[in-house]
């Protein structure tokens, strides 16, 4: 059965947003949000929700390398709970070890310099925990 996602890359200034589908086994990145200290604006996030009516919501989890939390994953679980409590969508976390760090790559290859403004950088983290869960599904 097809379902559709949206993923988030959480962060403290800026949550990246992707969108897939099981059918094409693809991921789209989408303008990221914009947090104040991790907050977004959750009018956004539920517009989000209702254009794409995800079947199933993927937060990535920032672990350390040696499995241990930081205290990004611990917000990144309260996030994930805050959007399943909010607006009663299944809500699954993804390792996301990484992902930054190659998506960091992707957009200095794309020619962005990585200042915060125009760069891609963490929905392109949340394209690629996306596509890793779809990849890990398969």
């Amino acid at each position: 059965m097809a379902q559709t996602l949206l993923a988030f890359d959480y962060g403290t200034r800026n949550i990246g947003v992707a969108t897939g589908n099981t059918i094409a086994g693809a991921a789209t990145e989408q303008p990221p949000l914009a947090a104040r200290d991790g907050i977004p604006d959750w009018n956004l996030v539920e517009k989000l929700l209702q254009e794409w009516q995800p079947n199933l919501v993927l937060v990535g989890l920032p672990l350390n390398m040696d499995d241990s939390e930081s205290e990004l994953s611990t917000r990144a679980r309260k996030f994930a709970n805050r959007v399943h409590g909010r607006f009663g969508v299944k809500v699954e976390l993804v390792d996301e070890r990484l992902s930054t760090f190659s998506a960091k790559q992707e957009a200095a290859e794309r020619g962005h310099r990585g200042n915060y403004g125009d760069s891609p950088i963490d929905s392109i983290a949340a394209r690629l925990i996306l596509e890793s869960w779809l990849q890990s599904t398969r």
